[in-house]
């Protein structure tokens, strides 16, 4: 079996122009390239250099040779190519499906942080319902998950990202929004706009079974901008997931804390049975900063 190492020389040889200067540019004894080369002969069993010259003259079969070799580096360096491509922009897509309320500034903000790092990058984000998400994740048909909270789904890794409270949005100019937070009690007799089916929607019901008050839920709409939408047309108060709201910059309406505190969880999932990609790994980080710069000027917006 030949000694790659003396495939190795052969080339060095040849691209210097002779063993000296090879072993020169190598920093190692001529005698050395020179014994090595004696050797890869009486492996291949004919010469490979015209003896006598300074230079390297390769044989007609060393020139055959020479061919067959860069043939088989090029293949190599294909796969070194291939490597780094793996390494730096990951098998394919990076496949993410992230809830409404995080994919118009928390996500994106995160997959520009990964996109600055490695150049290239392919990042397919999805916005679908929540068990759609968690239906993925089990599955495998993608990567990562930023979704609310769920039970009943196997082969999936979970842990909580997120917990933020929720806020009541008023009408600008309602006699509410003087308050500094807003209670049960404040929306007795106030036209409400729920939202969605889910768990969120029914812990606002308990909140007002607990105080023994029968809400008015006039309207609903599923998402939070939606309802944000109709509290800004007079139509209602809705109690809305802060982060969506606060994006609504245009909309002619005031947010303040709910009381009692609704915590509103998204929880990051992926698959389980296999280790997140070099890329999703590292997303992960992002996502995380991005999550804890978001709380911190949830913070100083609250002060």
């Amino acid at each position: 079996m030949m000694n790659p190492a003396h495939i190795d020389l052969f080339r060095a040889v040849l691209r210097h122009g002779g063993m000296t200067r090879a072993a020169a540019v190598l920093g190692i004894g001529q005698p050395h390239i020179s014994r090595a080369m004696a050797q890869l002969e009486d492996e291949l069993g004919f010469a490979l250099f015209v003896r006598g010259h300074g230079s390297a003259l390769p044989t007609p079969e060393g020139e055959a040779f020479a061919r067959e070799v860069e043939r088989t580096y090029a293949g190599l360096d294909h796969l070194a190519q291939a490597a780094r491509q793996i390494r730096d922009l990951g098998t394919g897509p990076l496949r993410v499906a992230c809830q409404p309320s995080l994919a118009s500034r928390l996500l994106p903000r995160a997959i520009r942080k990964l996109s600055e790092e490695s150049p290239g990058i392919q990042v397919a984000v999805h916005v679908p319902a929540p068990e759609t998400i968690w239906a993925w994740a089990s599955s495998g048909q993608c990567d990562l998950g930023l979704v609310r909270p769920r039970s009943g789904y196997a082969g999936v890794i979970c842990e909580p990202f997120l917990a933020i409270d929720a806020v009541c949005a008023l009408p600008r100019g309602h006699a509410l929004a003087e308050k500094r937070a807003i209670g049960v009690a404040d929306l007795a007799d106030e036209p409400l706009i729920a939202g969605g089916s889910g768990a969120f929607q029914r812990a606002v019901e308990e909140a007002f079974a607990e105080a023994r008050i029968a809400p008015h839920f006039r309207l609903m709409a599923q998402y939070t901008a939606a309802r944000c939408g109709l509290v800004a047309e007079g139509l209602g108060i809705a109690i809305v997931d802060p982060i969506p709201a606060r994006e609504l910059t245009e909309l002619p309406i005031v947010l303040r804390p709910f009381r009692p505190r609704l915590p509103i969880e998204t929880m990051l999932i992926r698959p389980a049975g296999r280790p997140p990609s070099r890329l999703a790994h590292r997303l992960i980080g992002h996502l995380h900063a991005e999550r804890d710069r978001l709380l911190s000027g949830s913070v100083r917006r609250r002060d």
